[in-house]
């Protein structure tokens, strides 16, 4: 199991595209995801708070839906630097954003609960990664999900800043 303290995916995303509200680390009030590898996966933990609640008990299905798709990002910036035989770190992380995004609500998810977020890449071409991915709580998978990751468009990159790649 990865170290959660150590550098994630993540704390490698450019500044000027690093305020994501469930990723970035520039986004004070965030979800603050961290995405490490692990094998062949990535992983990420996040334990919801009482601001989650969807049913007493229980997670909102918005904040599973934002988790998958983070870590999904997350992931296939993750994959395309190991696949430049790059270590996450050793280059700012590319930024990805999400083209499609489908999540299976499999059972409900408990509140209060640490959540483990697992993804593998199914598929990756120079024009988009496809990522499955799962929820967890105590071992019991809560949901699952497939997001079409593509690289951040021009259209998104503001003139005076920068690229993330």
């Amino acid at each position: 199991m990865p170290d959660p303290a150590a550098p994630a995916v993540q704390d490698y995303y450019p500044e000027d595209f690093a305020h994501c509200y469930g990723c970035g680390r520039l986004n004070g009030p965030g979800l603050h995801l961290r995405s490490h590898w692990d094998g062949e996966e990535t992983v990420a933990r996040f334990t919801p708070s009482a601001d989650h609640t969807a049913l007493p008990g229980f997670v909102y299905g918005g904040l599973i839906a934002s988790l998958i798709d983070c870590h999904a990002m997350g992931t296939a910036a993750a994959a395309t630097l190991r696949a430049d035989g790059l270590d996450v770190g050793a280059a700012p992380s590319p930024r990805f954003v999400t083209a499609a995004l489908r999540v299976d609500y499999l059972k409900p998810t408990p509140l209060g609960r640490e959540l483990e977020i697992r993804a593998r890449v199914r598929e990756r071409t120079a024009r988009k990664v496809v990522i499955e991915s799962t929820v967890s709580a105590d071992g019991v998978i809560t949901a699952r999900g497939e997001a079409v990751a593509v690289p951040l468009p021009p259209s998104m990159v503001q003139p005076d800043r920068g690229e993330s790649r």
